[in-house]
């Protein structure tokens, strides 16, 4: 055993010395990276100041690529884009920004900026999440401290007028359901005086057509002024037949009067002389 451990222990102490050769090379480019990062960086800032956007867009794009320990170039490449006002592609840096920070005034600054862009866009609970973050890091910041107090005030603003418009479109909703609704009941009381309407039409063509037939005779009916007397009843012809016999008799009486007076009276006989 006593010999194995002689012959693996230099193998050991070989592999802890390349591991830390290896190690320490490893932090050596990590530093060498990250100087390389902060210059161009510093590259981006002085053209920044030059006016010269999309120069210092890319040198700060390549610091960013060079370092992911370089909290700076994702920072003013987000304040770059927030001052032109390019929202989302800076909240996006400000965001990489706070992540990548150690230290905590620049994580301050990260989430004191990304409340900023929050309230631009009118997302105010949100920016009060962030500037609440912002104050972990760094509680003395006053314009963080005023900040927070106004995005609480308009986020509860923006609260109540939400409340008041979904009142509001509730409100509309009842008003229009209830107007459709009557709208409703007057067309189904139309529909029903229509038919109603339909209904007595048919009925009073129903009552006519009874009386016509009422009135009309039936096949093999003689017309009502044709029909039998009923009893103790004369017809019009029996009337008028009757009146005419009367009158037959009258004038055979009045004649036998009109003869009377022609022929005078009766004389006795004569006696003889």
């Amino acid at each position: 055993m006593k010999k194995i451990m002689n012959k693996l222990f230099p193998l050991l102490v070989l592999g802890l010395i390349t591991s830390g050769i290896a190690q320490e090379e490893k932090k050596k480019d990590a530093e060498k990276a990250l100087k390389n990062s902060m210059n161009l960086t510093w590259e981006a800032n002085k053209e920044l100041s030059e006016n010269e956007f999309i120069e210092a867009e890319a040198d700060y794009r390549r610091a960013i690529s060079k370092s992911q320990e370089n909290a700076i170039a994702p920072y003013n490449l987000g304040t770059a884009y927030y001052k032109k006002e390019s929202l989302e592609e800076a909240f996006g840096r400000f965001k990489q920004a706070g992540e990548i920070a150690g230290a905590k005034p620049e994580k301050h600054k990260a989430f004191h900026n990304m409340g900023n862009v929050f309230m631009k866009n009118e997302e105010y609970e949100k920016a009060v999440e962030a500037y609440k973050e912002a104050l972990r890091n760094n509680p003395e910041d006053e314009e963080t401290r005023y900040n927070l107090a106004l995005a609480k005030a308009l986020a509860k603003k923006q609260q109540n007028q939400q409340k008041d418009g979904e009142d509001e479109k509730k409100d509309q909703k009842e008003k229009e359901d209830q107007q459709q609704q009557e709208q409703e009941q007057k067309e189904d009381q139309e529909n029903k005086q229509e038919k109603d309407g339909g209904d007595q039409e048919k009925e009073d063509n129903k009552e006519g057509e009874g009386e016509e037939k009422k009135e009309q005779p039936k096949q093999g009916e003689k017309p009502e002024d044709q029909k039998q007397p009923k009893p103790n009843q004369l017809s019009p012809q029996q009337i008028k037949n009757l009146l005419e016999a009367m009158q037959n008799e009258e004038n055979k009486v009045q004649e036998k009067m009109n003869e009377k007076k022609v022929k005078g009276p009766k004389s006795k006989n004569a006696k003889d002389w």
